[in-house]
């Protein structure tokens, strides 16, 4: 475990030194046009790129315009960045694109644009997952169903040995919105049996957390 967070601080300290490298080739109006997504402002977007602002300029986070409208959730901002040729894979220093960011906080609108417009259903983030996982963990129902539905790998493992499935249990409170979502992953065929590092089962977090509209569901769908 500690020699995995090693790893990923070495990956986000050259991702970050990078970025500053990348700062020199940002001018006013890249400048501005970050200003403007973080705002909202679409008008004065709008104008910037019709001067010629480079569209996916980087700030000092490595974020670009449409990360930054991402994070803020405006959404007529990420349209207009988007429709432009915005990259909906563009990483940030910490391994966040716009896609990645939409699924994980739940930004239905603009998840649903990054992935009419070339998401990458492969990208993970810097925990080593996909964006159903923290997705499920924080239980944005819709999204978990949408995701399921664009065709993402429902039983993809992160870096800490856990699935959407398990996060769905582990980090969650066993409330309605992550019932649904066990029951969503499982209507769609995840692995109602794939273990986490310690080869603790699904089922067997859900008894442990006393949640017991979970274990039935998982006892229904052939939990052991």
């Amino acid at each position: 475990m500690w020699m995995k967070r090693i790893f990923i601080a070495a990956i986000l300290g050259a991702a970050l030194f990078m970025s500053m490298a990348l700062l020199s080739n940002v001018g006013p109006m890249e400048r501005q046009l970050h200003d403007a997504a973080a705002t909202g402002d679409s008008r004065q977007i709008a104008v910037l790129l019709s001067q010629g602002a480079n569209i996916d300029a980087r700030n000092a986070l490595m974020r670009t315009p449409l990360m930054l409208a991402t994070r803020a959730n405006h959404i007529e901002a990420a349209k207009l960045l988007i429709n432009a040729g915005a990259d909906v894979n563009a990483k940030d220093a910490i391994q966040d694109s716009p896609y990645l960011y939409a699924g994980a906080r739940g930004h239905l609108e603009i998840l649903q644009m990054t992935l009419n417009n070339g998401a990458d259903l492969a990208s993970t983030n810097r925990y080593g997952g996909t964006a159903i996982i923290p997705a499920a963990e924080r239980g944005h129902v819709e999204t978990v169903r949408t995701l399921i539905q664009a065709g993402t790998d429902i039983d993809q493992i992160n870096y800490l040995g856990w699935t959407a499935l398990l996060e769905a249990i582990i980090l969650a409170d066993g409330g309605p919105r992550h019932i649904a979502i066990v029951q969503l992953l499982l209507d769609a065929g995840a692995n109602v049996n794939l273990a986490d590092k310690d080869g603790i089962t699904p089922l067997q977090h859900a008894r442990q957390r006393g949640y017991t509209e979970m274990v039935n569901i998982l006892e229904k769908a052939g939990a052991k």
